[in-house]
């Protein structure tokens, strides 16, 4: 039985370990192993009508193309209309107190953010860009207007647009505004009004609609998000995170959609709503189109083909929504709201019903949403995150530390009797039947339960795994210092100093442990620490610093209740001869 109870904890642990591989394989953008999506639905009726016409000025002949499931091919790119073509391109820069942005006089669109508050990953001497369109990368937020009969068409993203309004945040104003005006196309003026706010990532986008032509028009407004479909650059090996699309609706709430399932034109995703957004999400930060709920939208999510050179491009998630009737002579209008930054948890869930599901806690948000509550509220005391965390994992033990408590006094029990196990199953090797009765005879008559020590540790596994994905996904964590060398909690030890105690306290807990009987289970017993703590090298500063508080607060418990139950604490060394 103490084989069976040992076998029980690694039947655990190794499950956890599965089940975080099962989301590793998700986020790479492999089908989950225990939850695959299911297959796609056939796109409603209308939805593949109301894109954007093709652009017959691409080099491909089909410019813009995409492949979009369940249909033929269809395209995004519009028709340039004639007052377009032979105009020159502008890149207008404009800043804020937070945000570099690029914007694209064709189209009016937002090419490039540079965050003015966070650096890159990869080259510390440089500002993180989010959205950008380049050689090296394809990631833009477009917008514009469909649904014309005539070959001239709308005013779309292809459009060239006149800039007017301000080009940097000034001090003492709170914001400042953008302003797009295209030219009279197919009898439609579209004015396209950017307004940025002080200290805020999300802006509002007005769309202005006039009617010039001499009768009615029923257009429909496009707001669309481009990317193509590769990793943010220095993401790590070992760990990954989602990257690519999603749609939130009321209906069917947040809605991954991975980049190989457009592949193989089996996404699934809401889409029709009168609710909800579509976004681009990347570890850290993300994009995001919202409209006024109660408004009708056609959702879709397709690859799309935009003669970049940049390998995988590109995907696209667009909303698409009717206007009233606009009658000749007059306007109609819509305000959306376009955010482009870091997934800062508070800062999302007051934009946007389920904007904050963007930082992606995988399948136990219901777990990691309190724990970041409380790691945030530790924060606003202590104002160190990597004391916070500290701070965080001491509450977790104490409040699990009669759960603990039991599942070490059952291994003290079982380290006792240990000596007699062991004698008995020297004694009786060659009768495995005589073996099994005498070992649970010592099991009644020392009153110990081989099984008391699993339960506990059960218990607390999601818990943790819970608080590995809130480390793993606050973008507060990130280029924030802990002590002394550690100057990046998101970010490997640089000197490896904190895996080689990680691994050291592992070891001990391991020597603490009773040794199985087992000599093959006494080998893995070691083993299997070492194989997991190797990883922790490659692991960011802020979860092998919650891995070291565990595995001391547990060692310190463990010593005090083998004492207290008369089971000196000694070593158990292994033996591989």
């Amino acid at each position: 039985m103490n084989d069976i109870r040992r076998t029980i904890l690694w039947v655990i642990f190794g499950f956890s370990m599965v089940m975080l591989w099962d989301q590793w394989q998700v986020h790479n953008g492999n089908r989950a192993t225990f939850f695959p999506s299911p297959a796609q639905q056939t796109a409603p009726n209308g939805a593949n009508d109301a894109r954007p016409q093709a652009d017959t000025s691409s080099k491909s002949g089909v410019p813009g193309a995409v492949v979009t499931p369940g249909s033929a091919p269809v395209s995004v790119a519009p028709v340039l209309p004639a007052t377009s073509s032979n105009a020159a391109k502008e890149r207008i820069l404009v800043t804020t107190d937070v945000l570099q942005l690029t914007f694209d006089s064709e189209g009016g669109s937002l090419v490039r953010t540079e965050f003015l508050k966070h650096i890159d990953g990869a080259d510390k001497t440089k500002n993180f860009v989010l959205l950008d369109d380049s050689k090296d990368r394809v990631y833009l937020a477009q917008t514009g207007v469909i649904g014309a009969a005539s070959a001239s068409g709308f005013p779309t993203h292809k459009t060239a647009m006149e800039f007017s309004g301000a080009r940097a945040l000034k001090d003492g104003e709170d914001e400042m505004q953008v302003r797009f005006t295209s030219p009279d196309v197919g009898g439609i003026k579209l004015v396209k009004t950017y307004t940025l706010r002080r200290g805020a990532y999300d802006m509002s986008v007005k769309h202005e609609l006039i009617n010039l032509s001499g009768s009615a028009v029923s257009p429909q407004l496009y707001f669309q998000l481009v990317r193509d479909g590769n990793k943010p650059l220095g993401e790590s090996s070992f760990y990954s995170t989602f990257t690519g699309p999603a749609v939130y609706t009321d209906a069917k709430k947040y809605q991954k959609v991975e980049f190989a399932d457009i592949k193989k034109k089996n996404a699934d995703f809401e889409k029709q709503s009168i609710n909800g957004y579509i976004a681009m999400v990347q570890h850290y930060f993300a994009s995001a189109w919202m409209l006024p709920d109660g408004l009708q939208r056609t959702i879709s999510v397709d690859g799309v083909d935009i003669g970049s050179p940049v390998a995988d491009c590109c995907y696209r998630a667009t909303m698409i929504t009717p206007l009233d009737s606009i009658a000749a002579g007059s306007s109609k209008s819509l305000e959306a709201k376009l955010f482009v930054g870091p997934q800062e948890e508070k800062r999302l869930e007051s934009m946007a019903p389920g904007l904050e599901l963007v930082k992606d806690y995988g399948w136990l948000t219901i777990l990691a949403k309190p724990l970041y509550w409380l790691l945030d509220k530790l924060h606003s005391f202590i104002q160190n995150w990597g004391w916070s965390i500290v701070a965080l994992v001491v509450l977790l033990k104490a409040a699990f530390y009669w759960l603990n408590a039991k599942a070490y006094a059952s291994m003290a029990k079982m380290k006792a009797i240990n000596p007699k196990i062991t004698e008995m199953r020297e004694r009786l090797k060659d009768n495995p039947q005589q073996m099994q009765q005498e070992m649970m005879r010592i099991y009644r008559e020392e009153k110990v339960n081989p099984m008391g020590g699993c339960f506990p540790i059960m218990v607390q596994i999601p818990v943790f795994i819970a608080l590995y994905w809130v480390l793993l996904s606050s973008v507060e964590m990130r280029n924030t210092p802990w002590i002394l060398w550690i100057k990046d909690l998101s970010a490997p030890d640089p000197y490896y100093i904190l895996p080689l105690i990680m691994t050291a306290t592992t070891m001990l807990q391991t020597a603490l442990n009773p040794a199985p009987p087992d000599p093959l289970q006494a080998k893995m017993m070691w083993f299997m620490p070492l194989i997991f703590s190797v990883m922790f090298f490659f692991f960011p500063s802020g979860l092998v610093l919650y891995w070291i508080t565990n595995n001391i607060l547990s060692i310190v418990q463990q010593w005090i209740i083998n004492t207290r139950m008369g089971v000196p604490p000694q070593f158990n060394l292994p033996k591989f001869n």
